[in-house]
């Protein structure tokens, strides 16, 4: 049965109605595709390289090793789940720097030594800190925890080594496993594709060896496919209005939603966990606000002086089940670009386009407040900036000095309406000259227009 022309028609015109409908199809697949780009970290991904260094008939000696080639976004604890799927009947024999979390049905094997993992598709985990020194590899053991580039180069990736074999006798190259996955909500990745092969440094420099062959694995992160409702929220307040705007009502859920996280109200028993690094991440139980998100940052326009104005920022954790350790916030502001001092935090700039210095990261200082902690009286970092008034751009009006895109461990906030921000009060506001000067001039004015001219101001 073939199809009916009209099907197609648009207006009359069949030709325009194909082009409309090959249109949006194009406009499908591009977007489908968009929500694992970043402009904020446009080249952002995870990296695993395979590297074969040894190979006999049917063994091979790899080195696997995982690099976190994002800016601000890192893996915390309960860390990655690295899995991949055998193309035959491989098996991993020994392993060091890792281990496989199952070792598998190896009944094939009646005598001897068994293998480390029998598994088809085996999931590998990194090893705690402190693990026997025979089981290390260099760059191993971080319990599955990747900081991001920004933050702490030294510790944006993880090592481990491992034998592989075969079940059977059949001779042969072993073949490139596919299906790969970090196994943390978010990420994607791709198959892998051969690359030049690695080359290591020996004996301090004066000898390099190479692998006999490598490949790269891309896994690229979405925060549409981490979770299907926003995790954090951004409130306003400024000097000059009493109105505080509080994070959109219901931005992670909506309280008693059988869809939203478990909260508990003001008074009610908290529950005690005694490890929040465990290893099988919880779900969240928050306390119960019109928002329902585990963070919220609160940004506060504190003061303003002549040549500068400072900020508060306030990020408080609701989430009675969960530290964040490595938290960082990525904010854009055009005025970023002239920032003159930070307290409390540490704060880099990401020049990512050239000249347009407007985006920068805020992280916590080592054994000071790099850990955001449970809900309660410890469950908030702040921060202040003082920043250099940019003439040809700064003013307080029309929400200028609000930020325009506010991120949480890479996660995208919720910011109120523009329409709902703080506004300046209808008499006009003091742009950063002092009070005192204002009201010495309210008071010449009135003096000048009585005595002087005989009008009696109305103010």
């Amino acid at each position: 049965m073939g199809l009916n022309p009209d099907f197609f028609s648009v207006h009359g015109s069949s030709k325009s109605g194909f082009f409309l409908i090959l249109l949006l199809s194009l406009m499908c697949l591009l977007l489908g595709n968009a929500d694992a780009y970043d402009p904020l970290d446009p080249n952002g991904n995870i990296t695993i390289k395979w590297d074969i260094l040894q190979e006999t008939t049917n063994t091979q000696f790899v080195k696997i090793t995982l690099l976190n080639y994002q800016l601000f976004r890192h893996i915390d604890r309960p860390g990655w789940k690295l899995s991949w799927g055998w193309a035959g009947d491989e098996e991993i024999w020994e392993m060091w720097g890792a281990e496989a979390t199952e070792q598998g049905n190896c009944s094939a094997y009646k005598s001897g030594q068994l293998p480390h993992c029998c598994e088809k598709v085996p999931v590998i985990v990194d090893l705690l800190p402190g693990a026997p020194y025979n089981k290390q590899v260099l760059n191993c053991c971080k319990g599955g925890v990747l900081s991001s580039l920004t933050q702490d180069p030294e510790k944006y990736g993880a090592t481990f080594q491992m034998s592989v074999g075969r079940a059977s006798n059949t001779k042969g190259s072993l073949l490139m496993p596919g299906n790969f996955s970090v196994g943390v909500p978010g990420y994607t990745c791709g198959d892998p594709f051969e690359v030049p092969p690695s080359k290591f440094i020996e004996d301090q420099g004066r000898r390099r060896t190479q692998a006999l062959g490598t490949w790269n694995v891309t896994c690229s992160y979405s925060q549409f496919r981490a979770q299907t409702s926003p995790t954090c929220c951004v409130s306003l307040s400024a000097f000059y209005n009493k109105t505080i705007v509080p994070c959109p009502t219901c931005t992670c859920g909506c309280p008693g939603l059988p869809t939203s996280s478990k909260c508990l109200k003001v008074g009610e028993k908290t529950p005690v966990f005694h490890d929040l690094d465990q290893e099988v991440a919880l779900d969240p139980v928050v306390l119960c606000t019109d928002h329902m998100c585990p963070i919220r940052v609160h940004w506060h326009i504190k003061q303003s002086y002549t040549q500068y104005w400072r900020v508060k920022i306030t990020v408080t954790n609701f989430n009675f089940v969960k530290n964040f350790s490595q938290w960082n916030l990525v904010v854009l502001h055009p005025n970023l670009r002239n920032v003159t001092q930070v307290f409390s935090f540490n704060y880099r700039p990401l020049n990512l386009y050239g000249d347009i210095n407007d985006t920068g990261v805020f992280y916590g200082i080592q054994q000071y407040n790099d850990v955001l902690l449970q809900q309660g009286k410890s469950g908030n970092v702040q921060t202040e900036l003082l920043l250099n008034k940019d003439r040809t751009m700064f003013t307080f009006r029309e929400g200028w000095a609000f930020p325009r895109r506010v991120s949480f461990n890479g996660e995208d906030w919720v910011l109120p309406q523009p329409d709902d921000y703080p506004g300046l009060p209808d008499s006009g506001i003091l742009l950063g000259a002092p009070t005192n000067l204002w009201v010495l001039v309210l008071v010449v004015s009135t003096c000048y227009l009585y005595y002087c001219i005989g009008i009696i101001p109305f103010f």
